[in-house]
């Protein structure tokens, strides 16, 4: 199916419910919710690369842009020039253009723009009217691939469409780009993948390319593209959206990160959690690397920004070779400085303050990447994944696990000696201040609904008090016992497949109650941004 037919297709089950002006007059309120977003402008020094290196980071911007755009129409389920020609204010629209639609991300995903109705859980990956039934009951091999659209036939029955297909026209431009690309690197091994990246998006075969990323280790400049993470299919948590990073090492931070690669094996054997669950060995040929990021593209760059990227996630390759564990300093460095710090100002203790650290905030991410590597990939009971049998309540208990384990791996590091960088009580300290950055996005996303997991089983462990004047300190032992018994349970859930535990217990524990609430308020009204939102391009480089 050509895009134009595919857009046309999506555009009649989108969820709109009128055509007209899609904007309130109250240009206050649009004013507010685009203040939650702080600008940063993404630069890189680029004078160490070659010419043909800054060239070839011209295709790369066209081609995470192509990534945007495709974006666009798996979240929004509609045509992104038609959406937001019906928005006439300007704050308004710049909020849309964060969001990626009509659906806050900081609001639980309800609609913050007149005229639209929730929205759906599976975005634009699946019909609008298609019921779990009907899908479930469908006999049909490639339902649930991740490169998979689900649409309607002429006759009104479920069908699959490629997204090379569906995307077709966009896809071959990409894939043009990324070969042109291929010719000017040096690097053999950044070449090669850029060569079969373009295949596997003519495709949607992306094993092979995953396997030749992983071998990406020397070159200045790398490039994420793709359908990748899985947090917009709410419905099943099935689909991948398309994304995109375009990335500048940082060589001297890099080499400090080097040697907890090879760690990965041992520190398997020492999760919290019974021999049988910890049975899996993971790749110990990770890369730990630093970067400057200068362009997000696609499921990445909508709302909150991530400031760390742990792939692939396809399963076999994380049990054959790992995953590389990149971390995006200057992304980092601007969400510690506009955020964390002014929060850590408002909500703990005096005492408390001094040790919330970048070194430690850096740590807590860059273990957070590294623990997803971890824990077991497989169920017990040999069915299959752990991602296939916790269906959409996955990606929530799997961040869930990588921040707790997070936290559990720099405690076990600094046992061994191996971390030195921080004390333990700047990393606990600086990890509660990050749970206050992220939960202010709310619970509705995968890592919003894992924060509050967190919290309140943190809470009830006794890990943190909360004085008179609702400040809040860490107590030390009872963290690092509750860390401890947190991940053992993730891990124990994960590895039994339980989906009915593992639903229940989000939904019971996942949620922001009255006290925090009151804080996060107290939070928000003295005007610190919830999040950033980017200037880029290669005009900003130097």
């Amino acid at each position: 199916m050509k895009l134009k037919n595919l857009a046309m297709a999506i555009a009649v089950s989108a969820i709109f419910v009128s055509c007209g002006e899609k904007t309130s007059p109250n240009a206050e309120h649009y004013a507010n919710l685009a203040n939650q977003y702080a600008k940063v402008t993404l630069t890189s020094n680029i004078d160490h690369l070659s010419s043909n290196e800054k060239e070839m980071l011209r295709y790369l911007f066209d081609a995470g842009q192509i990534m945007d755009d495709i974006f666009w129409t798996e979240n929004l389920g509609s045509s992104k020039a038609e959406f937001l020609d019906g928005i006439s204010d300007a704050n308004a629209r710049k909020y849309a253009e964060i969001n990626y639609g009509p659906w806050d991300q900081l609001d639980n995903l309800r609609p913050f723009l007149p005229g639209f109705q929730e929205m759906p859980a599976g975005a634009g990956f699946y019909p609008a009217d298609m019921t779990k039934a009907e899908f479930e009951a469908w006999d049909n091999a490639d339902k649930t691939s991740q490169y998979t659209l689900i649409r309607r036939d002429k006759d009104g029955k479920l069908q699959t469409v490629w997204f090379h297909e569906a995307y077709a026209e966009q896809i071959a431009q990409a894939a043009m780009m990324l070969r042109k690309a291929s010719r000017l690197a040096a690097d053999p091994e950044f070449a090669k993948y850029l060569e079969l990246r373009a295949d596997a998006l003519l495709s949607d075969d992306y094993y092979e390319s995953d396997m030749a990323w992983m071998d990406v280790r020397n070159n200045n400049i790398d490039f994420v593209v793709g359908p990748i993470e899985n947090y917009v299919d709410a419905l099943y948590g099935y689909k991948a959206a398309h994304e995109s990073f375009i990335l500048i090492k940082d060589h001297e931070w890099s080499s400090q990160l080097a040697r907890y690669a090879s760690l990965l094996p041992e520190l398997q054997k020492q999760l919290p959690v019974e021999e049988k669950y910890k049975k899996e060995t993971p790749g110990s040929d990770a890369d730990l690397a630093v970067y400057d990021v200068v362009f997000y593209g696609g499921d990445c760059n909508m709302g909150s920004k991530t400031i760390a990227i742990n792939l692939p996630n396809d399963e076999r390759v994380q049990l054959q070779k790992g995953t590389r564990k990149l971390q995006l300093k200057n992304a980092m460095q601007a969400k510690f400085d506009k955020i964390v710090v002014p929060i850590s100002n408002a909500l703990m203790t005096e005492k408390s303050r001094p040790n919330i650290k970048f070194d430690a905030f850096f740590a807590n991410v860059m273990f957070h990447e590294v623990a997803h590597g971890l824990g077991i990939k497989n169920t017990l009971d040999g069915t299959g994944t752990v991602r296939h049998a916790l269906k959409e309540q996955y990606s929530a208990i799997e961040e869930a696990k990588a921040d707790i384990l997070g936290l559990f791996l720099v405690t076990k590091l600094a046992e061994m000696g191996e971390y030195t960088n921080t004390t333990l009580e700047e990393n606990y300290t600086t990890f509660m201040a990050g749970i206050f950055r992220s939960v202010r996005f709310g619970a509705a996303s995968a890592h919003g609904k894992a924060n509050m997991l967190e919290f309140n089983f943190l809470a009830k462990e006794g890990a943190f008090t909360r004085d008179a004047d609702g400040l809040y300190s860490i107590d030390f032992p009872k963290m690092k016992a509750a860390v401890e018994k947190l991940g053992g349970a993730i891990l124990t859930a994960q590895g039994d497949g339980n989906y009915d535990l593992v639903k229940n217990w989000i939904a019971s524990e996942g949620v922001i109650r009255p006290e925090l609430q009151a804080d996060l308020d107290k939070v928000n009204s003295l005007g610190i941004p919830k999040d950033i939102y980017y200037e880029m391009g290669m005009q900003y480089l130097n």
